[in-house]
């Protein structure tokens, strides 16, 4: 809920918080059959708006129902944001789009998606952040792997273990042992001065600002994609995670196990900073 007062939109207009209703026969209630993005707004302004949209359409396609479009959902963020003032300096906006009302069980109906967008204020991170390994995999040969949708409660589950376990976030392996994802979040190592991601064939999430570091972290250290083992985590020389809110998050502990925050890590951490100063929507 809006602590400030701003609206929400639903559907076709902006509502208040306390109006902002959708059914409960909505699927992305009843069996999470929807999709989302999470943007970061600094001083009124959605980072990256148009490659979160086109993930949007990706997830959609991938769970085979249209959404309202991209302008539609480009004309709600708009007014969302504009409605939120002083609170748009720096704040959190989700876009959730589901398929709809539909009947008590796996079968869609036939009306129009749902689409929400939601803006509120945004709380900084702290310097750094630790990991906890869980027991639980990510299944890379799901038929929503990949895919950002609203059927979040494994990740909610292993999120709640890593904060029994004084860790900030939790990241699991795929069912094959390699390394794989944060709940909310994709995974770095710096291995002898290289910086390696999970190949997405592990069944990551493709965020945003993954794919930003793996374009403009070239200028300062190598960077690729590979099969990496779960158990690099432990062994990798640093460790940080990327996401829309964190950007280029430095990590200083897995498990029990200490990690050095060094200088390749900061050193994409600046240049994240400095090319995301230079364009709003790379």
């Amino acid at each position: 809920m809006s602590t400030l007062g701003n609206r929400f939109w639903v559907d076709d207009r902006l509502v208040l918080p306390a109006q902002a209703q959708v059914s409960v026969l909505d699927h992305g209630l009843t069996v999470g059959d929807g999709v989302f993005e999470t943007l970061l707004v600094r001083d009124g302004v959605p980072f990256a708006l148009t490659r979160h949209l086109a993930r949007l359409e990706r997830s959609l396609a991938g769970l085979g129902f249209a959404g309202p479009g991209p302008d539609r959902v480009r004309e709600a963020v708009a007014a969302v944001v504009q409605d939120a003032g002083d609170s748009a300096a720096f704040a959190r906006l989700r876009i959730t789009v589901t398929s709809g009302i539909g009947p008590l069980g796996s079968d869609r109906g036939s009306v129009d998606p749902t689409l929400v967008v939601t803006c509120v204020p945004a709380r900084a991170w702290p310097a750094t952040s630790s990991l906890a390994t869980v027991p639980w995999v990510r299944n890379e040969r799901s038929a929503v792997a990949g895919l950002k949708t609203t059927s979040y409660a494994e990740n909610a589950v292993a999120l709640a273990e890593a904060h029994r376990r004084g860790a900030s976030e939790a990241v699991v392996a795929d069912t094959q042992g390699r390394l794989c994802e944060g709940t909310g979040s994709n995974v770095f190592v710096v291995v002898d001065g290289e910086v390696l991601t999970p190949h997405l064939r592990c069944g990551a999430l493709a965020g945003i600002t993954r794919e930003l570091v793996l374009e403009w972290a070239p200028a300062v250290a190598p960077v690729r994609e590979a099969d990496l083992p779960y158990e690099i985590l432990f062994t990798a020389d640093e460790v940080f995670i990327t996401s829309s809110t964190r950007d280029v998050h430095p990590v200083d502990r897995v498990d029990d196990h200490e990690v050095a925050v060094g200088p390749v890590t900061l050193d994409v951490a600046a240049e994240f900073a400095r090319r995301a100063a230079l364009d709003v929507d790379p």
